[in-house]
């Protein structure tokens, strides 16, 4: 089935076979069964689509399985007038032509029989096997529920249950919406925009997200025309009027042929016209369309290196728009599509679009999850299943199917569901991130740090206190990027809550509803805020923290209380000597001084930003050094003024106090600035007993959770 046909009832066949008409097919099929060794005439057009994918099938089941639904649908007659064979037939003949196995062609075959007729699943399980079974169950149990306003939440809830246990139930139930939707001119109008709706918001996302692009593009044409019928009409025309003997693509595909065999690489190139819902986008994007607006290039090759190959070429020989260059084999889609996408410059300035892929990946792209097979089939060499049948894992679900799974059992109310399920659905990119560990996280475009750490902890996000991306420090709002790498930092404790905020960051479901969740269960509400602003720790002395001194201050030099400093030795012996508080020097420091007001020397770091301030406004410097044999304030201690940045959360402020104390170090007075994006800045002046101890403390605070970094203070402190 072509993803791009103009006619958007047309499925993408060989030449050489005739459109099948449903309706005839439904007349052969009243008669029954033939000859016991050849299938019935109105099944062997299912056989033709599937012995083309799969030569070597037993169609033995699929003749008992369609002389079963035959047998069973005699008499029932569909609203449209037609035997209601005729919808198995069709839904099953859709799925061949997709290049699904034997075992869905037959539970497609039958998938109504349990549900409308008197044949039980019993009866199934005892002539076609388990797998039929459970294929048939479960698209059985998908429609039990009516489609109505209120019922359609916890219709697709099923529906995302079925598809998670085996994406094969969803592919029948999407060939089943398509055949429904392609006769559905019978039904009111109002049914009709009702059940397009509900296809578009639902199934469309759920088919592109499997990767079944020949579903999904015909079913955005058949929604298209009931919901715009006046656009669709406009977008028709301007299809019919394009068409002409002089069409600019066939000129560039003839180019383009021409190249690759001069380059010896084997190739086939096609014209794919673009559907209807195609057409009418790229005609609000542009406004007027272009005569190669209207279809793109299909270059189809044998091999992965190939592709490449064909890319070189054309960007050699042509004109490339570097702005359309997306490679999708490289970084493959969520939904397993592979493709490297160009557009070049043809003659007389024509631009094309092209799609250049492997003939296995163009399989894919068409048929998404349907062309990978029976994914349970079990090797005969592996150990039988001891999982019970509803709870096997399929090890080709897409990542976003698990999320979806996960979330939607925390879901409880159908309304937040179905709300839930519409925004998921609606993010058609998907982004992977790197874990530190080596495992990966699929996200949705614009997922943050918030969404990351849900999908990796589950409910244990909710002691995140930031990330690192990249190796650098970022917040939990940090939006990420694919291909980004992401360590979580979640504190030690287990008590902490999320914040109100991440709600604003938050874009997956599961990370909305458990964050909803946590509030529920704590209706007092959110975290605190990590620190109370300006809050001193508990037995912090009052004294006031060192002076600070403005670079170039008029103000006259206030004298220190405490001794002066023995370890510090300046060029002018006479001088009153005072270590600066905006760097608070400690061995081995390199030192320089300056003369204030008053005749003191004011001593600072070498590095420290107020030397280059001093310097710049013509203060001259007064060499200082560390007395030789002396490296402590003598009884007195050595104070320093420390930062330390942090992520916010609770009990930071008693965890970096304790810390301290626990390093033998003194708190002359301690401020904390007002938090911004969840971080939180904390300046110390502490006084320890030998400046040898230093590096230990800020090691001690350094390994407090939360604690990202710990600095000596380049800047003024403020005053207590």
């Amino acid at each position: 089935m072509s993803a791009e046909a103009a006619d958007p009832g047309a499925p993408l066949r060989r030449r050489s076979r005739p459109r099948i008409d449903l309706r005839r097919l439904g007349r052969v099929a009243l008669r029954g069964p033939v000859s016991r060794d050849r299938l019935p005439d109105a099944i062997s057009h299912v056989a033709e689509a599937h012995r083309a994918h799969h030569p070597d099938a037993d169609l033995t089941i699929l003749r008992r399985a369609y002389v079963l639904a035959e047998s069973s649908h005699r008499g029932q007659m569909r609203k449209s007038g037609e035997p209601y064979i005729t919808h198995p037939l069709a839904v099953t003949l859709i799925l061949a032509e997709l290049g699904a196995e034997t075992t869905t062609l037959t539970a497609s075959l039958l998938h109504d029989t349990v549900e409308d007729t008197e044949v039980t699943l019993d009866q199934v399980r005892e002539k076609f096997g388990d797998e039929v079974c459970y294929l048939v169950d479960g698209v059985t149990k998908l429609e039990k529920v009516d489609y109505g306003a209120a019922a359609e939440p916890e219709t697709f809830r099923k529906m995302l249950v079925a598809t998670g246990n085996d994406v094969r139930v969803m592919s029948i139930k999407l060939a089943d919406r398509l055949h429904n939707m392609r006769t559905l001119g019978v039904m009111r109008p109002e049914k009709q925009a009702r059940i397009a709706k509900v296809t578009r918001d639902v199934l469309i996302p759920l088919a592109e997200r499997l990767g079944v692009q020949a579903l999904k593009t015909e079913l955005e044409d058949l929604v298209f025309a009931i919901l715009h019928p006046e656009e669709y009409e406009e977008t028709r025309a301007l299809i019919a009027a394009a068409k002409s003997p002089d069409d600019p693509l066939e000129t560039i595909a003839d180019n383009v042929t021409h190249t690759l065999r001069d380059a010896g690489i084997s190739a086939e190139v096609l014209i794919r016209p673009r559907h209807f819902v195609s057409v009418h986008r790229v005609r609000r994007k542009r406004g007027e369309l272009r005569g190669t607006d209207f279809g793109r290039l299909l270059v189809l090759v044998g091999e992965d290196a190939d592709c490449y190959a064909v890319l070189g070429e054309l960007h050699t020989c042509f004109t490339p728009v570097i702005s359309e260059f997306k490679d999708f084999i490289a970084a493959p889609k969520f939904n397993l599509y592979q493709s490297l996408h160009t557009a070049v410059v043809g003659p007389e300035g024509a631009v094309a679009e092209v799609l250049i892929r492997t003939h296995r990946m163009h399989k894919v792209a068409e048929a998404g999850v349907v062309a990978l097979g029976n994914p349970y089939a079990q090797d005969p060499a592996a150990p039988p299943q001891t999982q019970p049948s509803d709870e096997r894992a399929d090890p080709t679900r897409p990542g976003w199917l698990s999320r979806l799974l996960d979330w939607q059992e925390s879901a409880t109310d159908p309304d937040t569901f179905w709300t839930t399920l519409r925004d998921d659905l609606a993010q058609d990119r998907e982004i992977t991130v790197f874990r530190t560990d080596g495992g990966t996280l699929g996200l949705p475009a614009g997922a943050s740090c918030v969404d990351a750490a849900y999908a990796q902890y589950g409910d244990g996000a909710h002691t995140a206190i930031g990330a690192r991306v990249n190796g650098r420090l970022a917040t939990l709002s940090t939006v990420l990027s694919d291909g980004d790498t992401v360590q979580l930092l979640l504190a030690q404790d287990t008590a902490s809550g999320p914040s109100p905020d991440w709600l604003d960051h938050a874009r997956t479901p599961a990370a909305r509803i458990a964050i909803n969740g946590w509030f529920t269960d704590h209706p007092d509400g959110a975290k605190p805020d990590p620190e109370t602003v300006g809050a001193s720790s508990p037995g912090a002395q009052s004294e006031p923290s060192s002076e600070r001194e403005a670079p170039g201050a008029a103000a006259p030099a206030r004298s220190r209380s405490g001794p002066r400093p023995t370890g510090v030795v300046v060029d002018d012996p006479n001088a009153q000597v005072r270590l600066a508080g905006c760097c608070t020097p400690v061995p081995p420091d390199e030192l320089t001084g300056f003369v204030v007001r008053g005749g003191a020397v004011t001593v600072h770091r070498r590095e420290c930003p107020a030397v280059t301030a001093m310097q710049e406004i013509g203060r001259a410097p007064v060499g200082a050094h560390w007395a030789v044999g002396e490296g402590r304030e003598s009884d007195a201690g050595c104070r320093v003024t420390l930062v330390a940045e942090s992520f916010g959360r609770p009990r930071l402020l008693a965890d970096l106090t304790e810390a301290i104390a626990t390093a033998d170090a003194a708190i002359v007075s301690a401020t904390v600035e007002p938090p911004s994006e969840q971080r939180v800045r904390h300046t110390y002046t502490l006084r320890l007993p030998d400046a040898a101890g230093l590096p230990g403390l800020m090691r001690a605070m350094r390994d407090v959770a939360g604690v990202y970094d710990v600095s000596r203070a380049q800047h003024p402190a403020p005053t207590g």
